[in-house]
C-alpha cells in the first residue's frame, strides 16, 4: 500500500464533524445516520451563542473558525457546516484555510430546488442574514439562469424550534404570517432554507400544501457528503470494530436541554452532552 494509501486508510475511521448554532444541524446528523450509518459524528450545537441569523459576518467567520478548530482537535477527517448561515456567510473564508474537506447544506439544497422546480418560481425561507447575502440566489441562478427567486426571513422560527414548540399554535400563526406571501407568489418549490426548519415540515407542508416540493437541505447535504468520501475514499466500511459511542455530542450551554431535544429527533440514543468553552479555541 502507498503512503497515500495508508493515510487514507487511517482516517477512513476517523469521525465526521457537524456543527450548527443549536439543534438544527441535528435534522443533518440525522440525515447522516440514516444515509451512510458507519460514519461516526462529532456534533456540536453553538447554544451559548445561537441564533446565527441576526449577526455579522465578521462574527459568523470568528465562530466558524473556533468550532472547526474544536473539531479538528477531536481528529475528524471531514466537517459538515449544518447551518445554512455559517454556510452563506463563512464557508468561502474558512473552506481555504483547513487541509480538511468542508462542505456547507446550501448548495446541495439549491441545486435540488433548481433541479425539481416546474415553474420557475422558487421560495427561500431562512435567517435574515442568509436572505441578505443572496447566496441562494446566486446558487439557484447558476443551475437555472431563468429562475425567480423570492426570499422570506423567518427570524422566529430558530426560536421557537430551539424551545420545542414544533406544533404549538404560535409557531403555526407565525408560519401563516411569514408562507402568506409566497403562497400568493405562485411558487411551485419552497427550500428549507435553515437547517432547523425541517423539524417544523409538518407546519410548512400543511400551509403550502401538497402541490408545492419542499426541499430539505439536510437530505441532499447527506448524498453529497457520501459521495465526497466514497469519491476520496474516505467512507468508513464498517469494518474495523469501535469501542465507545457511537457518536459525540458536544454544546456550549445548556446541555441537558440539548440531549432531550436531541434524543426526541434522533434515531441514536444520545446518553451524554458535553459541555465546552468554544472561546478557548
Amino acid at each position: 500500500m502507498t503512503e497515500t494509501g495508508k493515510e487514507k486508510s487511517k482516517f477512513r475511521y476517523a469521525p465526521i464533524g457537524v456543527f450548527d448554532s443549536g439543534v438544527g444541524g441535528l435534522t443533518v446528523a440525522r440525515e447522516i445516520m440514516r444515509q451512510i450509518p458507519n460514519e461516526r459524528i462529532i456534533y456540536f450545537g453553538d447554544t451559548a451563542r445561537v441564533p446565527y441569523g441576526s449577526k455579522s459576518q465578521e462574527t459568523i467567520i470568528r465562530f466558524s473558525r473556533q468550532i472547526i478548530r474544536f473539531l479538528q482537535s477531536k481528529g475528524v477527517k471531514a466537517i459538515v457546516v449544518a447551518c445554512n448561515t455559517a454556510s452563506a456567510l463563512a464557508l468561502e473564508t474558512v473552506q481555504p484555510e483547513f487541509d480538511i474537506p468542508i462542505i456547507g447544506v446550501l448548495k446541495p439544497g439549491a441545486k435540488e430546488a433548481a433541479r425539481v422546480t416546474k415553474n420557475g418560481k422558487i421560495g427561500v425561507i431562512a435567517t435574515e442574514s442568509t436572505i441578505e447575502s443572496q447566496v441562494y440566489t446566486k446558487v439557484i441562478h447558476s443551475h437555472k439562469p431563468n429562475a425567480q427567486v423570492l426570499g422570506k426571513p423567518c427570524p422566529l422560527f430558530v426560536p421557537l424550534v430551539e424551545e420545542g414548540w414544533l406544533k404549538d399554535p404560535v409557531t403555526v400563526e407565525v408560519a401563516n404570517r411569514y408562507l402568506e406571501p409566497l403562497l400568493e407568489s405562485g411558487i411551485d418549490t419552497l427550500i428549507m432554507g435553515c437547517t432547523h426548519y425541517p423539524l417544523i415540515r409538518s407546519t410548512l407542508r400543511q400551509i403550502m400544501g401538497e402541490k408545492v416540493n419542499l426541499v430539505n437541505p439536510a437530505y441532499e447535504t447527506a448524498r453529497e457528503l457520501k459521495h465526497l468520501l466514497e469519491q476520496d475514499g474516505l467512507n468508513n466500511d464498517g469494518k474495523q470494530p469501535y469501542e465507545g459511542p457511537m457518536h459525540e455530542f458536544y454544546v456550549s450551554d445548556a446541555a441537558n436541554k440539548f440531549k432531550n431535544f436531541a434524543n426526541s429527533i434522533l434515531p441514536y440514543g444520545v446518553d451524554t452532552t458535553q459541555l465546552i468553552h468554544i472561546e478557548d479555541y
